[in-house]
């Protein structure tokens, strides 16, 4: 039990490494001044991350410090129940990881195919309000530019909006009072798959599988859950 969970952990701090040393490779090691890198580190040391390996991950994204370079990629495909998954991948090998991928969804009896069609690419920004609470969420999203907001399960909102208005959406709830604990690209399905239980089930297990490989940063499906 103990060497599976540790197997765990290394997996997700090596995760967390990828994204640091991605995002200090595309704005630089300083977090102040790259918005991307302070929100890693930030999600990187809330689970414990090592600082060494946080630090090291910087070094080596901004060029101080060799090793392997790291890119992303992303890989699309048609899940349990045609529901389409955009998968965004940080590797330093793309072959090893189709080939990962490609494994998975023949062993799923699922294909890897193009499906970005069903999705609208945009700006998500997550945060929580100063405070912890916010009197109408609509204004704030009117005065950040986004085009629509929702509440998260943790009190937190989303912001969405057009993918250039990422960083002005960002910038201007913080001057607001916002703690931002996420600001990225995303994928929203344009027409969500409509599931039963069952099969919501057999399509969060294969995200999981996806997941679960190292070079998986993120899967987006066209379904609603």
């Amino acid at each position: 039990m103990i060497s599976a969970n540790a197997a765990k952990k290394g997996a997700k701090f090596t995760k967390f490494a990828r994204e640091i040393q991605v995002a200090a490779k595309l704005g630089g090691a300083d977090p102040v001044m790259n918005s991307r890198l302070r929100i890693a580190v930030a999600a990187a040391k809330a689970e414990s991350c090592p600082n060494d390996t946080i630090d090291r991950a910087i070094r080596k994204g901004a060029g101080l410090e060799e090793g392997l370079i790291i890119e992303e990629v992303t890989y699309e495909g048609m899940g349990p129940h045609q529901v389409g998954l955009m998968i965004e991948c940080q590797t330093d090998n793309r072959n090893r990881t189709a080939s990962s991928l490609r494994g998975m969804f023949n062993k799923a009896k699922c294909e890897m195919t193009p499906v970005a069609w069903m999705f609208d690419r945009i700006a998500l920004v997550e945060g929580k309000p100063k405070g912890g609470k916010v009197d109408d969420p609509e204004t704030e999203a009117i005065e950040a530019g986004a085009n629509d907001v929702y509440s998260n399960e943790d009190g937190s909102y989303a912001f969405t909006g057009s993918p250039e208005d990422l960083k002005v959406i960002e910038g201007v709830l913080r001057e607001r009072g916002w703690e931002i604990t996420n600001s990225a690209m995303s994928y929203q399905p344009k027409n969500p798959v409509e599931l039963t239980d069952a099969q919501k089930k057999d399509v969060l297990e294969f995200m999981q599988t996806l997941d679960d490989d190292d070079d998986v940063s993120k899967v987006f499906p066209a379904a609603e859950f």
